[in-house]
């Protein structure tokens, strides 16, 4: 499918995954709608081709106003890629008490039922766009983690709701297949984020020694490039994609 000429949604657009993602989709032509919690979008860096939303991935009335702006833009909207998510630490039971409930609800609502909020709401107006060649409408793609399979100590809920979108990933792709749109999903390893923007150089060190091949962390801009990859290959659909260079999580 190509990228110029068309209208992309992406969450979480304003740093990290969503950012490399939304300046990639930009510079091969694509009318980009990047998505972000309003106080994220403001300190946004401008971008050519990239118009930031200030919008909350769990409100449906939010997320739908965004899909609006993309869809009625004047370039159809076929790529919608979801990068929004968080990830808190805390043990099922610790020296500080039970897993906090609320804590594990967030987590969930916003990796889980946010990512399924925008598929939702996206497919809707994508569904309404004239077909391709093999009547294909578009592609949504999906941000789970290495955590789904690899779950650390203190992952409990980031693990399960990316386990969550892991699971998503084949009925969303055989129920929006009537429509012509794919549903593909992206489980990143370590990849330096804003996240590990904090810890030290020793810390990202020791992270990047566990990695087989390469010994690194991951970059956004490949997580950027491999989903340039997923919306040019047609034939890709409801597949999970590792990219963690061959790392499997040890417990801690």
């Amino acid at each position: 499918m190509q990228i110029d000429g068309i209208a992309a949604l992406v969450t979480g657009g304003a740093s990290g995954l969503g950012a490399a993602t939304a300046q990639a989709l930009a510079k091969q032509g694509a009318s980009v709608f990047a998505l972000d919690l309003p106080s994220a979008v403001d300190s946004a860096p401008e971008v050519a081709g990239v118009t930031y939303v200030g919008a909350d991935v769990t409100d449906p009335e939010q997320v739908e106003a965004a899909v609006a702006q993309a869809a009625g833009s004047g370039a159809p909207l076929r790529v919608v890629v979801n990068c929004a998510g968080i990830g808190p630490s805390a043990r099922i039971l610790s020296k500080k008490g039970p897993h906090d409930l609320g804590l594990f609800r967030k987590v969930v609502e916003i990796n889980l039922i946010g990512t399924f909020n925008v598929v939702t709401l996206a497919a809707a107006a994508m569904a309404a766009t004239e077909p391709l060649e093999h009547d294909a409408r578009g592609v949504i793609i999906n941000t789970a983690s290495i955590a789904a399979y690899d779950g650390q100590i203190g992952q409990a809920a980031y693990a399960a709701s990316k386990g969550g979108v892991v699971g998503l990933t084949l009925p969303a792709a055989r129920d929006l297949s009537s429509s012509g749109i794919r549903v593909v999903t992206i489980a990143p390893g370590i990849i330096d984020t804003p996240m590990l923007a904090t810890v030290s150089e020793e810390f990202r060190a020791a992270l990047a020694a566990g990695v087989p091949f390469p010994k690194r962390l991951g970059l956004p801009a490949e997580y950027a490039r491999l989903a340039l990859s997923i919306i040019d290959q047609d034939y890709l659909n409801g597949e999970v994609i590792r990219l963690d260079g061959a790392l499997r999580m040890a417990p801690r």
